[in-house]
């Protein structure tokens, strides 16, 4: 739960935590990714209703273009490792990781609530993880996708020197 400065509580969204297979031989990839977006309006330069998913032709056949708060930031990229882990499965293929899903709903906020359910659950849901995907990164531009191995972010330490 979250305290507002008149002093209510608010409950925070619940977090979401997923798996799919559990092979000792696979290693264990977990993605991250968030649903919650910024405020937006359609004064602010949408020419469509940014709370309503819109999809428009675009420059080819067989490419949709689909606008809407948060189909780049982050929901899109959520549903697309979602899609992929369905269509693995639908062509009967084996699985070559294993999969571990976090979807939250407090990014855009600080990720409150994050880091004691990551404190709660380390011994447990995050216990056997390899790697750690975080799909909530840019494009360089219309054509040109980005792989970022590294995240910025804060690191907090307690150091005691005697």
């Amino acid at each position: 739960s979250s305290q507002l400065p008149d002093g209510q509580v608010l409950p925070l969204p619940s977090v979401i935590l997923g798996e799919l297979g559990k092979d000792p031989q696979n290693p264990t990839v977990c993605f991250y990714g968030h649903v919650d977006v910024q405020p937006a309006k359609k004064e602010d330069g949408w020419n469509t209703d940014p709370y309503t998913l819109t999809e428009i032709d675009g420059v080819h056949i067989f490419i949709r273009n689909l606008y809407g708060r948060g189909a780049t930031d982050n929901k899109g990229p959520v549903l697309a490792w979602i899609n992929a882990v369905e269509t693995v499965r639908a062509l009967k293929l084996a699985m070559p990781v294993n999969f571990k899903f976090v979807i939250e709903g407090m990014e855009e906020a600080g990720s409150l609530g994050l880091e004691k359910l990551l404190e709660e659950e380390n011994q447990s849901f995050f216990s056997v993880v390899d790697y750690i995907v975080i799909s909530d990164n840019l494009w360089l531009s219309k054509k040109k996708p980005a792989l970022i191995y590294g995240s910025r972010g804060n690191a907090c330490f307690f150091v005691e020197v005697k």
